[in-house]
């Protein structure tokens, strides 16, 4: 897998929303969610992109886990699209989020954001706390089957 830089390729709807791609990486037993550290507010998020014009949303979403994360995933499913719950700003352009629930099969001593990148184990009650101010990403997280412990 190859890491892309830029937004030549990037999709939108209709509605000019951009369409990000992203998975909640879950452990086999689902007891745990890895985060990363977000590279602007250093707080944590679920890996997530754009979804680029010549690949599908799932390859999108499985780009994103190893460029961000560094793990390779298995996709179990589908989870429902989420709308960009944020104020608007002028400066900033709406997205559409299509998140997929995920096993991580592999954590990769090395990947391409690994130089601005933590990335970390939470428990369900962590991560909610985690990302409290992405009710987007709140949502993902709601949506999977992790166990809420």
């Amino acid at each position: 897998m190859h890491s892309r830089v830029g937004r030549n390729n990037q999709r939108y709807n209709s509605g000019g929303e951009r369409l990000v791609a992203g998975v909640v990486p879950l452990t086999a037993d689902q007891n745990y969610v890895l985060l990363i550290q977000s590279t602007r507010r250093k707080g944590w998020v679920l890996p997530k992109g754009g979804w680029e014009s010549d690949e599908t949303c799932e390859e999108a979403a499985q780009r994103e886990a190893w460029e961000e994360g560094g793990i390779s995933i298995q996709v179990d499913y589908t989870l429902p699209s989420i709308e960009e719950k944020r104020a608007a700003k002028p400066s900033k352009e709406r997205a559409i989020y299509h998140f997929y629930q995920a096993t991580v099969l592999k954590e990769h001593a090395d990947w391409p954001e690994k130089h601005k990148r933590e990335r970390k184990w939470f428990t369900y009650s962590q991560a909610r706390a985690a990302l409290e101010a992405r009710p987007e990403l709140q949502a993902a997280l709601d949506a999977s089957t992790m166990n809420r412990l």
